[in-house]
């Protein structure tokens, strides 16, 4: 018998952010309106493998999930001394990029959905970028994530090992998502360079803040939704609701039996959650542009 195949294609693109020339990994696969996926801090686009092989989803969404650079195969720009400085995520450099993929690869009004700091960044880009995004969807937003940033010194640090940062995503997984598939949460992060896992927190623990602003998103633009993991301890719950509550017209879903990395610790449990939504979006599409 011939092996068997996945649909998933990887390609190279390159594209200038704040004046940096970046090669830029991505992986694709369906049909239909399009899904930009980001993946969480010091992670990559394998979180979403088993979406982008999910047929009920590609045969309604082209599903897009790039490496942001310097992490995955998204290599650190060959251009400029990066070595030089410390790597830091910035809430601007982050919506650019991800506004530049989507303009690159014509992306007309992509659907937007992030996890962690990318499930941050969908509430920043609604706030921010609403003209460019037809929906986002927040998998473990909250309305802010401050009060751990003293963390942040031991994710890079020389007494700490890769596998400890392994062990700290693993336990963050909900206790009852498969095993296997907590593991290969965990060993994505094994993987990772350090400093750029406590750089992307940057972003994630200081510079997210929508206190005071988040019911300036108007969703009459922008359709939101927040997305909560049960067992999220860094995204709690009741910070999703939060979030939610002060977006007139947002949704907000909890998420029973999952944690802080639905899509990859156990797909089948987030895929029961996150299909009303994708259809809601397919919906208001419809009824926006007479068509998908």
């Amino acid at each position: 018998m011939p092996a068997r195949t996945s649909d998933i294609v990887g390609r190279y693109i390159y594209v200038s952010v704040e004046g940096v020339e970046y090669r830029v990994y991505y992986e694709e696969c369906g049909q239909g309106v399009p899904l930009f996926c980001q993946h969480t801090a010091g992670g990559e686009g394998r979180q979403w493998r088993h979406l982008l092989e999910d047929p009920e989803v590609t045969s309604k969404f082209r599903v897009i999930v790039p490496d942001l650079p310097f992490h995955g195969k998204s290599l650190p720009p060959s251009g400029v001394p990066w070595w030089e400085g410390e790597y830091q995520l910035t809430k601007a450099f982050f919506e650019e990029f991800v506004v530049t993929v989507s303009r690159e690869l014509g992306l007309a009004r992509p659907v937007f959905m992030g996890c962690s700091m990318g499930g941050h960044l969908a509430p920043d880009l609604a706030l921010d970028r609403p003209d460019d995004f037809r929906a986002v969807i927040g998998v473990e937003a909250a309305i802010h994530s401050h009060g751990a940033e003293g963390l942040m010194s031991y994710l890079d640090h020389p007494d700490m090992s890769n596998d400890f940062r392994a062990a700290q995503m693993y336990g963050i997984c909900a206790p009852m998502s498969p095993e296997a598939s907590r593991h290969e949460t965990a060993w994505i992060y094994s993987q990772g360079s350090p400093p750029v896992f406590k750089g992307d927190l940057n972003y994630y623990f200081i510079e997210h803040d929508l206190t005071g602003v988040a019911s300036d998103i108007d969703t009459s633009k922008v359709a939101v939704y927040v997305l909560s993991g049960e067992y999220d301890y860094s995204a709690h719950p009741e910070l999703g609701r939060a979030l939610a509550d002060q977006i007139e017209g947002s949704t907000f879903v909890a998420m029973p039996g999952l944690g802080h990395f639905p899509m990859a610790e156990n797909y089948p449990l987030f895929k029961q959650y996150v299909m009303p939504v994708l259809d809601d979006v397919l919906a208001k599409s419809e009824d926006h542009d007479g068509r998908a």
